[in-house]
């Protein structure tokens, strides 16, 4: 399976949209060559290495140093990581209810408003398929409270961790961004992420 008939989910930040905006974005982090340091896939199913296990741990924190910052589904494979990270810096807004959760170990799944309310659109009214494309370009502070701070303060953190305990691993210095702007594109990259472990050997982060 593929995401928009490409494996490569290309970087496609908007010059006219503020990356601190309130909206849900699907991120690709890789390791730098593609070297597995997150361990392997066996029986499609991710089996996590030590540092893998440390970047699970930090991407769960993410929250406590972005209070803004609320996590949907995403999965650690052996050379990247797939995730969608919602800026919501309105406690009022709830955009989208993540699905409930799945047997699969290697997804990680957290609901959004922490309860199960329905799904709201930005004006506050029960819509599913609101398109956040519209959404006016909205400045919510300083650049230390947008998608970019948040990325690298994850990597930061995890390259410390590696670093003080003599491990040997990199970053790849880019990441790869796409704003997720309807319920449906939202429930697509949530499949796409659960379905990754089986598209390992296709996959076009393998080497």
């Amino acid at each position: 399976m593929k995401y928009n008939n490409r494996y490569r989910i290309d970087t496609t930040r908007l010059p006219s949209w503020d990356y601190g905006a309130n909206a849900p974005y699907f991120v690709t982090i890789c390791t730098k060559n593609r070297e597995k340091f997150f361990g392997k896939i066996i029986n499609n199913s991710v089996r996590l290495s030590p540092i893998g296990k440390i970047a699970q741990k930090y991407w769960l924190e993410i929250p406590k140093h972005f209070p803004f910052v609320k996590l949907d589904k995403f999965i650690i494979m052996p050379n990247h990581i797939h995730g969608i990270i919602i800026i919501n810096k309105n406690v009022e807004t709830q955009y989208f209810v993540s699905p409930k959760n799945t047997n699969d170990p290697n997804v990680k799944t957290q609901n959004i408003a922490g309860t199960n309310v329905k799904t709201q659109n930005i004006a506050g009214t029960n819509v599913e398929t609101q398109n956040i494309a519209s959404l006016q370009k909205n400045k919510f502070g300083p650049q230390s409270q947008n998608l970019a701070s948040i990325v690298r303060g994850f990597k930061s953190g995890v390259k410390s961790y590696t670093t003080k305990n003599n491990l040997e691993f990199a970053w790849q210095p880019r990441y790869y961004d796409h704003i997720i702007r309807d319920y449906e594109s939202l429930e697509r990259i949530r499949k796409y992420i659960q379905l990754n472990p089986n598209r390992w050997l296709d996959d076009e982060y393998q080497l």
